[in-house]
């Protein structure tokens, strides 16, 4: 739970890296986080409280993949690449399943303190 604590922390934070640990902890409960708002909406016949949970976490997720793709020492931009169809999409979950690249690199510091 810490790390997705840490992520709407830094919800705006564009810069420094991130761990894969933080990332696929943050959408691990974010996936959990909406099918929960999405059973209360259907509970309640509505569809406004999932919309406005992705509105919500739209900014973090972005900051937080951009840091995810600095830690692997690629620019935040190749999520960008996502839009491609069918091959975009895979290339970018390679990156993000990518280990993180020893040392420091322009993005700052290690994070695993390597």
């Amino acid at each position: 739970m810490n790390w997705y604590i840490g992520c709407w922390k830094k919800f705006a934070d564009f810069n420094g890296r991130a761990r894969r640990q933080e990332y696929w902890m943050f959408v691990l409960f974010n996936v959990i986080a909406s099918v929960v708002v999405q059973v209360v909406d259907c509970i309640l016949g509505t569809m406004a409280l999932s919309g406005l949970y992705s509105l919500a976490v739209l900014i973090p997720s972005l900051a937080v993949t951009a840091r995810r793709l600095h830690d692997t020492d690629r620019s935040g931009w190749m999520m960008l690449i996502s839009l491609i169809p069918l091959v975009g999409p895979i290339v970018l979950l390679v990156f993000l399943c990518s280990d993180s690249k020893p040392g420091d690199n322009r993005f700052g510091a290690n994070p695993k303190g390597l």
